[in-house]
């Protein structure tokens, strides 16, 4: 009998495009016996490496594995290994992830699940604000996907009903929303470039950033 141990260390050791062919063509019951490191194969993996497609490829296997419950998915990236991904994707890359709905949900709610984690709690004393997130090319209401933050008692909780009046609403591509949180764009260029829009509070909107530590890649 193989080890297990040993099939999860094989796996982070392949080639980038071996390991999305293997991951592609596995069996969730297979994976789900194995003691596989979401974070190692995040961390052997190097966009520049890959072809337009591969990323996409590779994320997706993963999220149907977790769809099919065999214990992996994209929550097992670390902070700064899922940044150094998205990071160092190309901006085709990118757009491939957000081509397909299902991964592109995935994606998407992972880096709004992990926002409160990075609130700079020390910037939010006494502040309660409201923060209306329009990605563009979405299923919802007008072709956007919303996501409502809510800033409040030091926390931040990231929902997608828009319950609450927002003080600002920010809408942008999703795929500048993601180079965007990983310090591979800059806002005030976005926006003066018309490709972020800001409806609402735009002081409060220019520091926004400023109130989370982003991971770095």
């Amino acid at each position: 009998m193989s080890d297990p141990g040993r099939a999860g260390a094989d796996i982070g050791a392949l080639e980038p495009r071996e390991l999305v062919a293997l991951l592609d063509r596995m069996d969730p019951a297979d994976i789900a016996a194995m003691d596989i490191d979401v974070d190692a194969i995040g961390r052997a993996v190097d966009p520049r490496q890959l072809g337009r497609d591969d990323l996409s490829l590779l994320l997706g296997a993963i999220n149907r594995l977790a769809e099919a419950g065999a214990g992996v998915d994209l929550s097992g990236l670390a902070p700064p290994t899922f940044a150094r991904i998205i990071a160092h994707a190309s901006r085709e890359q990118v757009e491939a992830i957000m081509g397909q709905p299902r991964l592109r949900a995935a994606v998407l709610t992972e880096i709004f699940r992990r926002m409160g984690s990075h609130l700079r709690e020390d910037r939010v004393v006494g502040l309660h604000a409201v923060i209306h997130w329009r990605l563009t090319g979405g299923t919802g209401e007008g072709g956007y996907d919303r996501y409502e933050a809510v800033i409040a008692e030091g926390a931040c909780v990231v929902g997608r009903e828009m319950a609450q009046r927002p003080r600002v609403t920010i809408t942008l591509s999703p795929v500048d929303f993601c180079k965007l949180v990983t310090h591979n764009a800059s806002a005030p260029v976005l926006f003066m470039t018309g490709k972020l829009k800001v409806r609402g509070d735009l002081a409060f909107a220019a520091g926004l950033t400023g109130l989370f530590e982003l991971p770095h890649p």
